[in-house]
Formats: C-alpha cells, structure tokens, sequence
C-alpha cells in the first residue's frame, strides 16, 4: 500500500473547480472594463444623457483605470503580493476591484453633477484598475501552482480565452440593454447604468468564488505544508540597481516601447470603435457593436495557434514586424477607406484582430530571453508601467478629439472629421510599432547569441 498522502491537487477535479473559481473574476473584470466600449456613441451628445458627460469625459474616465498602475501601484502590489502570498493580498485586491465597481456603479446612478460623477467614477475606476492588474497576476500565480505537473499551459489558455470573451460579452450585451434611441431623446440614469449593474452583479459572484478557491488552496497547503508565499534566496532579493540594469538593456526598452504602442493602437481603439465605425462606414449601432466584439474573439481564436507557430518556427521578431503592420495597415483601412462600404470594416477588423493577436504570441515570450530571471518580474512589472503610460494618456487625448471636433448633435460632417483624426493617433502609434519592431529584428541579427528568433526546442540546446 502507498504511504504517499494524496492531497486536494491530486484530484483533477478540484484543480478545474479552482480553475472555474479564478476565471470569474477576471471575466467580470474585463465585462466592467469595456461596459461602455460599444455605448461611446452616447457621449457625443451629452446634452441628452441625464449622467451629462461628453467624450472628454468618457476619455477621462477610461484613464482612471491605469492612473494607479502608473504611479507605482503595480510594482508595490508585486512585491507585497511575494512578502504575504496570493490568499491574503489576492483577496485585499478583489475586493479592491469590487469596491472600485461599486463606487463607479454609485458615481453614474446617485444623480450628482456631471462633474461630481465624474470624479468619484474616477476615484472607482482607479481602485478598479489596480484591484483587477493585482487581481489577475494572483490568478495567474494560482494556475500555476495548482497545475504543476499538468495541463498548466491549458488552464492559462482557458483563463485568458474567458477573460476575453467577457469583453465581448460586455460589447455585445450594453446595446442591447441601452437602447438606442433617436436623436433628441433623453437617455436616464436608470437606462446608463444597466450595464455597470449587471457588471457589479458578476463581479460580486466572482468574489465569492474568489473565497471558495482561497478556502481550497488554504487546505492544500495544510496538506503539504508548502506556504503561498515566495521564499526568496538572498541574491534574488530585490534591489533598486536592477531597475537601472533592465532599463540599461536597449532590446528591453525596444520591447517595452512595441508594448506600449502597439497595446494602445488596439485596446485603447476599442473605447472609441464605434464611434469611429458608425460615421465613417455608414453601419448600424449593431453591425458596428458585432465589428469590435469581432477583435476579442479573434484574439480567443488565433492567440494558441500562433504561440504554437512561434515555438515551432521561431522568428519571433519578423512575427512582431508582420503583426504591427496588418494593425497599422488596419487604421489606414479605417481612415482612408472609401466612405460608406461596410466590407472595408470587416476587413480592417479582421487584420486587427489578428494582428492582435500574433504579436503578443511572439513579445512575451521573448522578455525572458533577454533578462536574467531573477531581474524577470521587474521586468515584467516596468513593461506594465510603461504600457499603462498609454493607456492613461491615448484615451484623454482621443476623447478630447471628439468633444472638439463635435459641436453640433447629428452632424455626420462633424463626426466623421473626429473620427479621422482619432484614427490619426492610432496610425502614428501604429508606425512607431513597426519602427520599433524593425530595430527590434536588427538587433537580433546582430545578436544571434541572444537566440530571440530561435523555435523553442532550440532554446535547450
């Protein structure tokens, strides 16, 4: 007879019901995240929304949800996350996220002023923002240690694709529970804020079942012994020198530059898609909700194929140069498109999406080829930070865009020239990609020793 102790992880069972307990959570995050992606159009004609906010404010709030990330948040909540373990700070920051959703909820149904609204949304979305980063490397760290030894590669894949598919399930379902309206119609606080209802609904569900994993690991680790905390040897220790010694590494700067570029070209456009879809390729609010739910379900889709292209064939930077140009190539399609002909859209997003989603395929995996692994999670944490730069500032300034080039409600002159010279940005941001893809792909050469564009099974030889 075994003398082995079989414990909670040994039962595949219990590994895919924490599984299912960890990708609530995020789907919720990412529903609240994008519950105003496919309502944008509203904001351009404040004056019949009883929340009275215009696209400068809806820019402003879409930033709330780096500001923290920015100034430090996510590198502190890292290593407090490694000092006191998943269970404990995992669980401070789910409920962050939850008190985040929860005051947003508040700020757009009490009926305060617009401006007043605004900022305690803000506040919300700040807490949000963090709460959900923090949230989702809990979750991640938790994948991996319940599925050691097995499916880990699976269970990432199913967590992200769910993820994901709660970004399209929020594009998809807010048109359908805010009705469109004609124009001059009022649209009530009670209409607004349906879908931050039913986001704050799931997000409370994810909770709870945030609880039940943290129950489950704690027995776990009763079983074995084993701590969630990182145990760390004193070389490893982090020391403020390694800040300088990543940031030292040009390919690491070139990397953490494509991030943030080619991140805001796609997720930032996706605040403002319909807006820019509706008057520039003459599409009804549905068509126009189901062309943006068409990039994350794209992403669902093609991301496990091409990270599997890119272990077997390697060439990671040339995949990088390939998908920053069909995004590139994307906005233009976008912005110079004859006016009018919906099958350019479905062209555009259909290279968006890919785009999308064979350049992470091939970025992430090449961070650790290029920075010692005890320097990976500041590594990892300053690529997050540089990124969040652009994801506060882009939707500020898109936004400002709108509510300057808008001035009259209706007029279709007014908002195809706002889209236009939203779409500028995203070109721009799109030709630094490629740039920087381009240096990236020249550096390899010049550093074959580096193996970035090596397959996979070459990087154990």
């Amino acid at each position: 007879m075994s003398t082995l102790k079989k414990t909670l992880r040994d039962n595949s069972w219990a590994c895919w019901l924490a599984l299912a307990c960890l990708v609530v959570p995020m789907f919720a995050s990412y529903f609240f995240d994008d519950m105003f992606s496919s309502l944008s159009e509203l904001f351009k004609t404040p004056e019949y929304l009883e929340l009275g906010w215009d696209m400068a404010d809806y820019g402003f709030y879409a930033s709330g949800y780096s500001f923290l990330c920015i100034w430090g948040g996510l590198i502190i909540c890292g290593a407090l996350l490694d000092k006191f373990g998943v269970r404990l700070v995992g669980s401070i920051f789910v409920g962050m996220m939850v008190l985040g959703a929860g005051l947003v909820t508040f700020a757009i149904s009490a009926g305060f002023e617009p401006q007043t609204s605004l900022n305690v949304a803000y506040v919300g979305c700040m807490l949000f923002g963090l709460g959900s980063e923090i949230a989702g490397v809990s979750v991640t760290r938790s994948i991996a240690k319940w599925f050691k030894g097995r499916n880990m590669a699976l269970a990432m894949g199913l967590q992200l694709a769910i993820a994901r598919f709660g970004t399209a399930t929020a594009i998809l379902v807010a048109p359908m529970i805010v009705k469109q309206k004609a124009l001059g119609e009022m649209y009530t606080l009670a209409e607004t804020n349906r879908p931050a209802l039913i986001g704050l609904a799931v997000l409370a569900v994810g909770a709870i079942l945030w609880a039940v994993f943290v129950a489950m690991d704690a027995k776990f680790d009763r079983q074995t012994g084993e701590t969630d905390k990182v145990e760390t040897a004193e070389e490893d220790k982090f020391r403020f020198s390694d800040i300088w010694k990543v940031l030292s590494n040009p390919r690491f700067l070139m990397i953490a530059l494509l991030c943030v570029t080619f991140y805001c070209c796609v997720i930032r456009f996706k605040k403002f898609g319909v807006s820019i879809l509706l008057p520039l390729f003459g599409v009804n609010l549905d068509i126009a909700t189901v062309l943006l739910a068409m990039i994350p379900f794209f992403t669902i889709l093609f991301t496990p194929l091409f990270g599997a292209l890119v272990d077997k064939v390697g060439k990671a930077t040339t995949w990088m140069i390939v998908g920053s140009a069909l995004v590139l190539v994307s906005h233009l399609i976008i912005t110079f498109a004859p006016q009018g002909v919906p099958a350019y859209a479905y062209i555009a997003i259909a290279l968006l999406g890919i785009g999308y989603s064979l350049v992470p395929s091939a970025m992430w995996p090449s961070v650790p080829k290029i920075i010692p692994e005890k320097n990976l999670g500041t590594a990892y944490s300053l690529i997050y930070w540089v990124q969040n730069l652009g994801m506060w500032a882009v939707p500020i300034y898109v936004g400002r865009i709108f509510t300057k080039e808008i001035t009259q409600a209706g007029n279709h002159a007014q908002e195809v020239s706002a889209a236009i010279q939203a779409e500028y940005v995203f070109i721009l941001l799109g030709v630094v990609a490629i740039i920087v893809a381009l240096m990236l792909f020249a550096s390899s050469r010049r550093h074959p020793d580096l193996r970035l564009d090596a397959p996979a099974k070459e990087q154990t030889l």
